[in-house]
């Protein structure tokens, strides 16, 4: 992985410029755009949608009109207010659930990293972390999630925690390898020659140090994990009626696709261009940080 072995060789780096530098880049300018356009329907799209998203306004499958823009579904709700509200669950199941990935699988990969090079029972500790790891891998992604949802169900909270847990696993293995480069620098040495506690020196020294490989693992997940919650719902797994969903208005459209195209090709196209704002952000934040996408894709 590519990195500023400079800044890595400081132990606490409190400067910002590598945030400075990625909002320079137009790709991650317009990415931050469509991110923060989608953050504010999500906040605000129950006080800005003419409609409720739950209330039957008509007998179903009309077309735009002056009173519903985009016409209504198949049993009457205003399709417009739901399309603005379609991405409140896949946001914040997929924030939640990644920012408690991001922590855990820090702290696990921190510890796994720093500790295997301690003696034998950091080594242990370091084979604990790692054989548990590569068993959660081991199972094919879908089929986790499918034997998770069906143990938790499919609530919000539910889903935040199968969230958290299919991608912990893929946090602690990147933390680890960039906190085992990390432990050979030099000021490394020096904190532990200085007699500083493990502790300390994992804490102060090494996760400051984490931070651009971080924000970049945050940012990758959160995409990935938005289009799978959307997933879920396309195939019947993840929210169910009436909460609005993106994937699950595009399943529930796939029966009217030829005569009213618009129900498919609206929240694939809100989908879509969520997706790829997060991804020009994250190029964006790559580049700033210097990390390269073979060491953040897992």
């Amino acid at each position: 992985m590519a990195t500023d072995v400079q800044n890595m060789s400081r132990p606490r780096e409190r400067s910002f410029s590598p945030l400075a530098r990625a909002v320079h880049s137009p790709l991650s300018v317009i990415g931050l755009l469509l991110v923060g356009l989608h953050l504010f329907f999500a906040l605000f799209a129950p006080l800005m949608a003419p409609y409720s998203i739950s209330a039957i306004l008509t007998d179903g499958l009309t077309p735009p009109s002056g009173l519903h823009w985009l016409g209504t579904d198949q049993i009457g709700r205003d399709y417009m207010s739901r399309l603005m509200a379609g991405g409140r669950v896949a946001l914040l199941v997929s924030l939640t659930g990644v920012s408690v990935a991001l922590v855990v699988g820090t702290t696990l990969g921190i510890v796994a990293g720093y500790l295997g090079g301690l003696g034998h029972l950091g080594r242990l500790v370091d084979d604990l972390i790692m054989r548990l790891t590569d068993a959660m891998m081991a199972v094919p992604e879908l089929l986790l999630i499918a034997i998770l949802v069906l143990t938790f169900g499919k609530e919000i909270w539910a889903l935040s925690l199968i969230v958290a847990i299919v991608y912990t696993p893929g946090a602690v293995r990147v933390i680890r390898s960039r906190t085992i480069s990390i432990a050979a620098f030099d000021f490394i040495r020096a904190a532990e020659l200085r007699g500083e506690k493990t502790g300390f020196i994992m804490i102060r020294e090494i996760a400051p140090n984490l931070r651009g490989l971080m924000a970049v693992e945050f940012a990758m997940r959160c995409s990935s994990a938005v289009l799978k919650i959307s997933a879920l719902s396309f195939l019947g797994l993840g929210i169910s009626q009436p909460t609005p969903d993106w994937g699950l208005m595009v399943q529930e459209a796939m029966t009217v696709v030829f005569t009213d195209p618009w129900f498919v090709i609206l929240p694939a196209i809100a989908l879509s261009s969520l997706i790829i704002g997060i991804n020009f952000a994250v190029d964006g934040l790559a580049r700033a940080y210097g990390v390269v996408g073979a060491e953040t894709a897992t």
